[in-house]
Formats: C-alpha cells, sequence, structure tokens
C-alpha cells in the first residue's frame, strides 16, 4: 500500500507555458488506497543536490512496493501530459530526479519486502531499488561478512539511481561499474509493467535500464554481486609534479594483475589553499606535506595517486607492509610525500561521510553544487591536463578534481552507458565544486560558464570524451552524446517508455513523444 501522496498543486492550478491543469489528475489521486495528506509546498523535494533548479511536481507518492510503482505510472498514462520521476537520495545535480507539474515516486519509502536480502551460498543480495548503499554495505558487513565489489566514493545514494548512470570509484579498474555488478532487475516500466530481468530473461529490458538514465523504467529491486569482505584498509597517497608520470604510474596500476585494491586520483593546487592546495593531501592531522620537497620547476597544479590495499586481522604486519612497498617501489612519485593510514574497511568506505558531516556544519552541503564529470580518452588527457587543470583551473575548484583511469573492457556495451571508444584506458575527471561564500569562489553563474567552457574546449579540440552524469537542454546535444548509439536509444524508448512518462527531468524526450 502507498504509505502517502503529499499533495502540493490543486485542481485550480492551471500551468501558464503550457495551458495544462490538473483537473484530470487529482481526482484520480483521491483514488488511491492511501492517505492523501495536503501540505504546502515542501522545499525538500523541489529541488536537488545541485541546488540550481527548481521544480514544483502535483505530488509526491511514496510507494511500499513496485506494484504501488506501476500504478503511479498507469495513472500517469491516463493523462495527456502527466509524467514521472523517480528520486531516490535527491544527489542528481541538475534536476534529473524533477517532475515539473509531475509526480515524483520517493523511491526510499519503497521496502522490497526485506530492504536487504543476502545469500550467502550464491554471494548475492536483493535490495531495494530505494535502499542507500551506505546501509547495504553496513547490513552485509556486519551480518555476513561479505560486500558488494564495485562503490562509489559517497555511499548516501540509492541503489537504482546509481545502476540507472553506471557507479564508479577505485575499484572500478577492477570488476568495472556498478552497472556489471548485478545479475538481475525488478523494473517498473513506462507501459507500467512490472517486470524481472537479467542477461537471459528479458536481457534487451535489462541491458537498456542499466546506465538508462531512468528512460526506460524505474528499478525497484537489485540483485547484487558479493565478495568476502576484508577487515582492514591500507590507505595511500603519494605525490607527484609531473603528469606524465602520475598517469603512467596509475595506467600500470589498473592494467596489471599485482596492484591495489582501489586506485584513484587527484589534482590540487601547488600551494598553501587549505580547500584546493597541500592541506588537502595528508590523510591525519598528525601529518603534513612539506613543500621543500617539490620541485622548483613544478608548476601551477600537482597530482596525487591515492590507492588502498585490503588485508585481515590475521595477517601479519610485516606481510602487509612487504606488499605495500612491493607495489609503491615501482612508482615515481616524489620523495617524501607519501601518505598512509591504517582504518576499518567500512570506514575507508564512508570516508566522504565525514566530509558531508563537515560541510553540513559549515553551510556548504546545502550551497549550490554545480559538478561537472567526465569520460576523457587517454589519447586526449596529457592536453586536457595542459589546457584545463594547469590553465582554467590552476587555482582550483573550491573541492575535490578527481582524475584517475579506467578500462573500457570492464564495461558491457550492451548497456546504455556511453564511454569514449578510442582506447582502452579513459580517465573520469569529476570537478566537485563547492560553492564558496564570495569572494572567496567564483559565483554560481561563473562556475556554470566555466563548466560550459571546459565542455567547448574539450569538443573545440576534438577530445574523445562523453558527460558523465550527462545533461544536455537539446535533442542535438543528446544525438552527439550518444552518437552511434542514439538509433538503439530510440528504439529502447519506443519499446519500454513509448509516451515518454519517465525521467523528465532529463530532458531527452517530451511527453508523447513519437519515434519517426
Amino acid at each position: 500500500m502507498i504509505a502517502y501522496i503529499e499533495r502540493f498543486l490543486h485542481e485550480s492550478d492551471v500551468d501558464p507555458t503550457t495551458g495544462d491543469s490538473n483537473d484530470d489528475v487529482l481526482p484520480l489521486l483521491n483514488g488511491f488506497d492511501c492517505h492523501v495528506i495536503s501540505t504546502e509546498f515542501s522545499s525538500s523535494t523541489d529541488r536537488d543536490f545541485g541546488g540550481m533548479q527548481r521544480s514544483k511536481p502535483i505530488a509526491v507518492v511514496k510507494p511500499s512496493t513496485a506494484d504501488d510503482v506501476a500504478r503511479v505510472v498507469r495513472l500517469a498514462s491516463q493523462t495527456p501530459h502527466l509524467t514521472v520521476a523517480a528520486r531516490g537520495n535527491g544527489h542528481s545535480v541538475n534536476g534529473q530526479a524533477m517532475a515539473h507539474r509531475g509526480l515524483v515516486l520517493d523511491m526510499k519509502s519503497l521496502d522490497f519486502p526485506t530492504l536487504i536480502h543476502v545469500d550467502v551460498d550464491s554471494l548475492q543480495a536483493d535490495v531495494s531499488g530505494g535502499a542507500l548503499w551506505e546501509d547495504v554495505l553496513l547490513n552485509c558487513v556486519r551480518g555476513y561478512g561479505l560486500a558488494p565489489r564495485s562503490w562509489t566514493d559517497y555511499l548516501g545514494l540509492t541503489v537504482g539511481g546509481t545502476l540507472s548512470n553506471a557507479g564508479v570509484s577505485g575499484q572500478t579498474f577492477l570488476y568495472g561499474p556498478q552497472t556489471e555488478n548485478v545479475t538481475e532487475l525488478e523494473v517498473v516500466t513506462g507501459n507500467g509493467d512490472v517486470s524481472v530481468c537479467s542477461k537471459s530473461q528479458n536481457s534487451e529490458l535489462f541491458f537498456s535500464v542499466l546506465g538508462g538514465l531512468g528512460q526506460f523504467g524505474v528499478i525497484t529491486r537489485a540483485r547484487v554481486l558479493l565478495q568476502p569482505a576484508p577487515h582492514m584498509v591500507r590507505w595511500i597517497r603519494v605525490v607527484y609534479s609531473d603528469f606524465s608520470d602520475f598517469t603512467r604510474d596509475s595506467e600500470a596500476l589498473v592494467t596489471t594483475g599485482d596492484t591495489f585494491d582501489y586506485v584513484e586520483g587527484f589534482v590540487f593546487v601547488n600551494g598553501d589553499d587549505p580547500v584546493n592546495g597541500w592541506p588537502s593531501v595528508p590523510l591525519d592531522p598528525d601529518q603534513v606535506l612539506d613543500p621543500t620537497r617539490i620541485q622548483s620547476s613544478a608548476g601551477p597544479v600537482l597530482y596525487c595517486l591515492e590507492v588502498a590495499l585490503h588485508y585481515n586481522n590475521e595477517d601479519p604486519t610485516f606481510a602487509v607492509e612487504e606488499r605495500v612497498d612491493k607495489l609503491l617501489g615501482r612508482l615515481r612519485f616524489v620523495e617524501g610525500l607519501r601518505f598512509e593510514v591504517d582504518m576499518a574497511y567500512t570506514e575507508f568506505l564512508l570516508r566522504v561521510k565525514r566530509a558531508e558531516q563537515h560541510a553540513r556544519a559549515n553551510g556548504t552541503w546545502d550551497a549550490p553544487h554545480p559538478w561537472l564529470n567526465l569520460f576523457v580518452s587517454k589519447n586526449d588527457i596529457i592536453h586536457f591536463d595542459r589546457l584545463v587543470f594547469k590553465n582554467i583551473l590552476r587555482r582550483g575548484v573550491g573541492g575535490p578534481m578527481l582524475v584517475y583511469p579506467l578500462l573500457r573492457s570492464k564495461w558491457d556495451s550492451r548497456n546504455s552507458t556511453v564511454v569514449p571508444e578510442s582506447s582502452e584506458i579513459f580517465y573520469l575527471v569529476a570537478l566537485l565544486r563547492f560553492c564558496l561564500p564570495y569572494p572567496k569562489g567564483l559565483s554560481v553563474e561563473e562556475m556554470v560558464m566555466q563548466n560550459q567552457e571546459l565542455v567547448r574546449i574539450c569538443t573545440e579540440n576534438g577530445f574523445d570524451f562523453k558527460l558523465y552524469l550527462p545533461h544536455y537542454s537539446s535533442s542535438e546535444g543528446w544525438k552527439k552524446h550518444f552518437g552511434n548509439k542514439w538509433t538503439r536509444f530510440l528504439e529502447r524508448k519506443a519499446r519500454f517508455d513509448p509516451t515518454a512518462i519517465l525521467a523528465p527531468g532529463q530532458e531527452i524526450f517530451s511527453r508523447n513523444w513519437k519515434k519517426a
């Protein structure tokens, strides 16, 4: 049973841009077997983490089951204009989980009969599409000593949300993105059907939904692959002044069998800026980066390779030290600029949670976040560094500037996600801006303009790149994004959501879209 519907608009409301009214919608809502709460507009549902857009839905529906989700989709299909957006933890940055004058599904209320069910024998877990990855982690580790194989850096995201994009982190080079680590999905399509799908059952729907940006169905359940969870992690950061050395070492780590369990990296300012510079590198308050070790010829930015090694409590300390020293001994980082700490496995995976708590305390968590995420081919990453990191972003972005390699062979091309194709290796570049109060940083508008400039530079220089967590405001932009897979995307839309009810905030299709 649907827990309740939080209603925001009334029968008399008319959309001034389209002339659509709610006369045909709200009576249908009243027919739901649930408690309807009339309320003023709630700020918690009119914006997302990006904080740059506001969108007013007719109602927010809190479903309990996949059948509830299907009923909402079928309700929308009875009207000529209503749309439905699935909202997890609201962590999108460009309004992707919004439905202006439509229905928003609060997926966190979905409790699929038990939120997380672990099968120890098959090393799999059935989890609700609305479950947070941090809850999946703690449930699996504490109850069974198991954990999913592939993660995102921030775990306060829903399972359905990340699987609708890709889900990447420092383990992706080993296991692929999170979309490669599920074996079965339960999905509500835009036709209002509840379907179970996998590589062997309803496979076209399975591959469509994974990385499908919510365009083909709402993920209500996922079966996730597990593996034994280690007890501890040795977390290490080493510093580079030369980008070629940084990329050579990071690429070697992700292409060899004898390597760390996690590989990431980031760019930081060659200066004492507490947010963007030297102080952002050490892993412990007692550690300090000694700038005298940095060559005087170093440029305006430096590079940090971040790695981690898993181990268990019973492993001898000397064995862990020997393995770490052996792996680091191959690398060409700046001598003396090595930082490391040991921590519990769950503490390491929840490391961004501490940053979230700090950001909430100082107010930056609720500030706008004009983030930009790119996939850039290995063939172009040196030029990207010269034009972007060393030039436009030489003073930082007021937050992390991640850059680390991924392997195209770990991504199933049948999924809807698109990645650069000119090389086996491509890089994630993530500019995770936290809007600092003026005059300490750029205004939100200036940050957005700078993001647009970076995309323009990539385009004009012919870089092989793709936006990750993409958002375009024109059909032409989406066609270029999907390239030769655009036709397949259109065919999947026509099959699974022919009237474009789902995920209107992506701005790919308009309601009652018809395939040409």
